[in-house]
């Protein structure tokens, strides 16, 4: 009798799910899992869509929407980042190198 098997089905949202794990390896994974849990429980802290699935919760108004491009989607994650090289093609351990190489 053949048996049928089953493939592994890939993650419904792999850039969402891409997106968290490297949020979870720059801020922890309790900030980032507190985050999403509140998200689905109503509160707008996290909401993602991708493939045609959502989870969480949207924000209410186009005030506090933060839209995620091919800028983030490059972004480095640096542990201890301060946040300087955003915007800048440049990891933050290279800013000051750079700084210094213009005198700042």
């Amino acid at each position: 009798m053949d048996a049928r098997v089953r493939k592994p089905v890939g993650h419904p949202m792999p850039e969402i799910a891409a997106f968290v794990a490297e949020l979870k390896a720059a801020f922890g994974d309790a900030v980032i899992d507190e985050a999403i849990r509140r998200g689905k429980a109503g509160e707008p802290t996290f909401y993602a869509r991708e493939n045609g699935r959502s989870v969480g919760t949207a924000s209410t108004s186009e005030h506090n929407v933060w839209r995620v491009d091919k800028t983030l989607h490059d972004r480095h994650y640096c542990a201890g980042c301060d946040g300087a090289c955003v915007g800048q093609d440049i990891q933050c351990s290279q800013v000051a190198e750079f700084a210094s190489k213009v005198g700042r």
